[in-house]
């Protein structure tokens, strides 16, 4: 026979009204949690999430809106986003986007109607409108990967900006001037337009002038970065290096470097972003910029139950949306040369 919260009240001591508390998600002592936990593990005790979600209006599901399924970046974060969750006790209710602005407002309207307790976004939209309804409804949202200007909503991310920067600035140490980016526009991805604005930077402030044809933009997906690789291998004035601005970008550049003949370093140098699994099989492994997966996924769980359980003892709209900025860090592998430094000729 089931066991019954009765049989929880026998086992603990504690009064049903406590023991109903706790079920129903409320607050008790942390003594009388330890307890009741202990009890329900021993006596195999069983959660009516239906009932539960009667009393508490809530369904402990939380809606993920992810801009593609198919990016291996996303994926790892969903992966991330799940096991933080999971811990929490909240199960998660995953839609795909397919980077289309239509289908990301369509995902929204979905899960409202499935009465989920928050979203995580991963927008593709550049604009907060399809956001809209989730606000009115005041369900907690928080934004991941990529911002919105003037969204109303928390946000957990990196500097794309400064990553790149940082990337560029690497290569610009190792005595490099001719540099090439692949890259995504701003009319795709947020994020990889942001990271070519890092490359600029970084090429301003060495004083050095970009070629047009080494400025390679588009979607960012496998064929762009190997048909791109494909173009600046073919140049005459080839470049010495190439930054690629993330990870199925990197893969596709390498491909075409691999079917070319052209070796890397020695030939031409190379810079990614996104250390995923795949990037260890690459030869030579790859200098890549690494976001922290798992730690964003884990700030933006743990923001938005804070919302959620409502922690912070405010409504949602009183409180100042927080940008939450994570660090990356560069993991050097063997695929940067260090150029001869150019000697500089004054006359008189």
């Amino acid at each position: 026979m089931p066991a019954t919260i009765r049989d929880i009240k026998e086992k603990t001591g504690l009064s049903l009204a406590t023991i109903s508390k706790y079920l129903n998600g409320g607050n008790v002592l942390p003594e009388n949690r330890i307890r009741i936990e202990a009890a329900i593990k021993e006596l195999h005790y069983e959660v009516n999430e239906i009932a539960r979600g009667l009393v508490t209006n809530r369904t402990r599901t939380v809606g993920v809106v992810v801009y593609s399924v198919e990016s291996l970046f996303s994926g790892t974060l969903l992966h991330h986003i799940g096991n933080a969750l999971r811990k929490e006790k909240y199960g998660i209710l995953i839609c795909d986007s397919c980077n289309d602005e239509k289908i990301e407002a369509e995902n929204i309207r979905f899960l409202l109607n499935k009465k989920v307790d928050g979203m995580i976004v991963m927008p593709v939209s550049k604009k907060a409108r399809f956001l809209k309804s989730a606000k009115d409804a005041g369900l907690p949202v928080v934004l991941m990967d990529r911002s919105i200007r003037n969204a109303e909503f928390d946000c957990v991310r990196i500097d794309n900006r400064m990553a790149a920067f940082r990337a560029v600035d690497i290569l610009l140490k190792n005595n490099h001037r001719k540099i090439a980016v692949i890259c995504s526009d701003s009319e795709h991805e947020y994020t990889g337009y942001e990271r070519y604005k890092g490359y600029l930077d970084a090429m301003e402030q060495a004083g050095i002038a970009v070629l047009p044809e080494y400025l390679k933009m588009g979607r960012h997906s496998i064929e762009f970065g190997q048909e791109s690789m494909r173009e600046l291998l073919q140049l005459e004035d080839r470049p010495t290096a190439v930054f690629m601005s993330n990870y199925e970008i990197t893969l596709g550049a390498v491909m075409a470097l691999n079917e070319s003949g052209i070796r890397c370093p020695e030939d031409i140098s190379m810079f990614g972003f996104d250390d995923l699994i795949l990037s260890h099989l690459l030869k030579p492994q790859m200098h890549m910029v690494v976001q922290p997966m798992k730690e964003m996924s884990e700030k933006a769980v743990e923001i938005l139950l804070h919302h959620i359980q409502g922690k912070s003892g405010k409504n949602k709209r009183e409180e100042i949306p927080v940008e939450i900025i994570m660090g990356t860090r560069i993991r050097e592998g063997n695929s940067v040369a260090r150029l001869p430094q150019e000697l500089t000729v004054v006359d008189g």
